[in-house]
């Protein structure tokens, strides 16, 4: 590996109307290494990342790429110089063909016209070499968001970049997508190729990284050798604490048991074809059902049933005794039924409305759109929310979209808090947020089951999921198999063991 910096960003500024969200930080990228950058979400990672790749322009700092002097005003004069980016959302044409994703702008030719046979012969020559088997004459849209994130990589792959980008590249694959993944970054790596990794799965960034940046609130913490920085001392960086955060939670969950012996809700038999079996599940008061599963095994075909957002075509789910009927997100809020989409951007937020404005979505709709909610109430509530999440930058009249993922997670809890329901549903909160933001909603959901409310949780993390339940409800290719209430049964190796005997007992 070459001492010689690749990529070298020296005192980068960036200020966004008053709000400073990179602060003089320094990056240096080697050829060929593997380098991590960690943070908080909100401390500066895809701002900085933004800044090198022509998205954003700084206000002040220099660039040098292959030691020259560099500034790209647009995504396309970086990856003319040889910077590609992956990013976290899938950006690609899903009505096109996975050979046409991959090739799109550099479609080999005869004459005028496309050709598409050599192209098919090369995409399968390229798939074949990272890995990943697929019919490149399929549209994209026909397989799943894992897979489409493989293909975006392998088009960045394709371009051979002197610097590849991944932005949580990792979010949407399952473990054995991931070591297809990683194996190609060791790969390139190997070639000489330098790549920035930002993840928060900190069990991948270990195990793939060379070296790590850390930044928190726009600064630049530091720069270490990976195997030179334990993992707490990196969630230390990190956080600007030291880091017995999730011990904490864990052991306030345990004190804030309260669940009542009557279900609040009752699925009996409840089902769609194609999408989830017939499962039996209840859920009380005061009480966190986990759902666990891998990647497709039907835990959010699962919620979506009881949250109404799907219809069931068998069984019943009664509520609060009664059956319900006629069930859809509209009468599921008025029952008081809350649900946190997994896919806040296209299923949860607002983009375009301001953090306020989101947050009493659903307690206007409550009230219905011809009773406006008093200015001075609105107000009041929002700052309360703001305050008591600790959504950062406290601004009410901020487009919610301007927001890091953490943050924008927290505006959609506060939406439902705010209504204040009685069983709180969260489809993968954490999902692609800091260790700090995923605190913050841990520990939110401990105090929440404390007072009372019933939450339905679903989270990839298996740490997660055995940290906050009571219950766990294990689910293997769309079948809910088992579900496990005894503490010494409610551990990740108990979860794991069961999903392999598909619910049989030993």
């Amino acid at each position: 590996m070459s001492d010689e910096p690749i990529v070298q960003m020296t005192g980068i500024r960036k200020d966004f109307t008053g709000v400073r969200a990179l602060d003089g930080v320094d990056f240096t990228l080697r050829p060929g290494e593997i380098h991590a950058v960690m943070g908080e979400n909100g401390a500066g990672k895809s701002t900085l990342i933004k800044v090198l790749t022509g998205v954003h322009t700084p206000d002040a700092g220099q660039i040098r790429l292959d030691g020259r002097p560099v500034r790209f005003h647009s995504p396309g004069a970086a990856q003319a110089a040889g910077i590609s980016t992956v990013y976290q959302e899938v950006n690609l044409t899903d009505n096109l063909s996975v050979a046409e994703n991959l090739f799109a702008g550099r479609e080999p030719r005869l004459g005028p016209f496309i050709n598409f046979r050599a192209m098919r012969r090369k995409a399968r020559a390229l798939l074949d070499d990272i890995g990943i088997d697929l019919n490149v004459a399929a549209p994209l849209s026909s397989y799943s968001i894992a897979m489409q994130q493989l293909v975006a990589i392998s088009r960045a792959v394709d371009i051979e970049a002197k610097v590849l980008i991944l932005d949580e590249p990792t979010s949407s694959l399952d473990r054995d997508e991931v070591a297809v993944l990683l194996g190609v970054m060791r790969r390139l790596a190997a070639q000489g190729t330098a790549m920035v990794f930002i993840s928060h799965f900190l069990e991948q960034v270990y195990e793939i990284s060379d070296r790590m940046t850390v930044l928190r609130n726009g600064k630049l913490v530091g720069e270490w050798a990976t195997a030179n920085l334990p993992e707490s001392a990196l969630i230390g960086h990190m956080l600007g604490r030291e880091a017995a955060t999730l011990e904490q939670i864990e052991r306030a969950v345990a004190a804030h048991r309260v669940a009542d012996e009557a279900p609040l809700v009752t699925a009996t038999g409840l089902g769609r074809k194609g999408s989830i079996a017939p499962y039996d599940l209840d859920v009380h008061r005061g009480e966190v059902v986990g759902l666990a599963g891998l990647l497709g095994s039907g835990r959010t075909e699962t919620v979506r049933l009881i949250a109404g957002a799907d219809r069931a075509d068998s069984g019943e789910l009664r509520f609060e005794g009664g059956k319900v009927g006629g069930h859809n997100p509209r009468t599921a809020a008025a029952r008081g039924i809350a649900f946190c989409p997994e896919n806040r951007k296209t299923e949860g937020l607002v983009g375009d409305l301001t953090v306020g404005e989101n947050m009493i979505l659903a307690m206007q709709a409550a009230r219905g759109w011809a009773r406006s909610i008093p200015v001075a109430r609105r107000d009041r509530i929002v700052a309360e929310f703001i305050e008591k999440l600790g959504i950062r930058p406290a601004d009410p009249d901020m487009p919610v979209k301007n927001l890091s993922g953490g943050n924008q997670q927290k505006v959609l809890l506060a939406r439902w808090m705010i209504i204040e329901p009685k069983l709180l549903i969260l489809d993968e909160p954490t999902r692609g947020i800091d260790v700090g933001a995923k605190a913050d909603i841990q520990r939110l959901v401990a105090e929440l089951s404390g007072e009372g409310m019933a939450v339905l949780f679903v989270s990839a993390e298996l740490d997660e999921v055995t940290r906050l339940s009571d219950r766990i409800a294990v689910l293997r290719d769309r079948e809910l198999i088992a579900v496990l209430e005894s503490e010494a049964d409610m551990t990740t190796e108990r979860i794991v063991d069961t999903i392999v005997a598909g619910g049989k007992n030993d």
